[in-house]
């Protein structure tokens, strides 16, 4: 079941995440079957369960992982319900690859809006959901955006952006 491919409209951006989630929960699933019983196994060979540290830390393991498919399997099927029609493609939305100018100090930053909260801050993804995210829904080149965050605000200018839409095409 965790390998099943869920199938959208071809994008790269949606692929990929598909593909890391997909194999993410198919790391877990091989580890919840075979690694984390045989761990137990041995937990259990060595005797007395209620010292037995390793014991403990593989039923927190289990845990964990039985949450993480959980959510991984919530996140798959969100993302089954993405209809690339609903996603704007002359204003920033989910997939969108977002220049942004930082006028506070005039430094460029990049990011990719992404689902939920599956993120990965090596490739500058933020969440729609985030105050950033939030900010620029919606936005076009040229808008700037105020941005309140626990420790001040940040203001942006959008310099260019590409959507889902742009990437499917191979436009830039």
């Amino acid at each position: 079941m965790w390998a099943a491919r869920i199938r959208c409209k071809e994008t790269d951006v949606l692929d990929e995440l598909l593909d890391r989630l997909n194999g993410e929960a198919e790391a877990l699933f091989h580890e919840l079957n075979v690694t984390l019983p045989h761990e137990i196994e041995k937990a259990v060979a060595q005797g007395d369960l209620s010292e037995n540290s390793e014991y403990t830390a593989a039923l927190e393991r289990q845990q964990f992982v039985r949450a993480r498919l959980d959510h991984i399997s919530r996140r798959l099927s969100e993302l089954s319900g993405v209809d690339l029609e609903t996603i704007p493609e002359d204003r920033i939305g989910f997939g969108s690859k977002v220049e942004l100018l930082d006028l506070d100090d005039d430094s460029v930053e990049n990011y990719t809006l992404a689902f939920g909260d599956y993120l990965d801050f090596e490739k500058s993804e933020i969440s729609m959901a985030s105050p950033i995210g939030k900010a620029l829904l919606g936005k076009s080149e040229g808008d700037e955006v105020d941005v309140p965050l626990p420790h001040g605000r940040i203001r942006y200018r959008v310099i260019k952006f590409e959507t889902l839409h742009d990437g499917a095409s191979g436009a830039g």
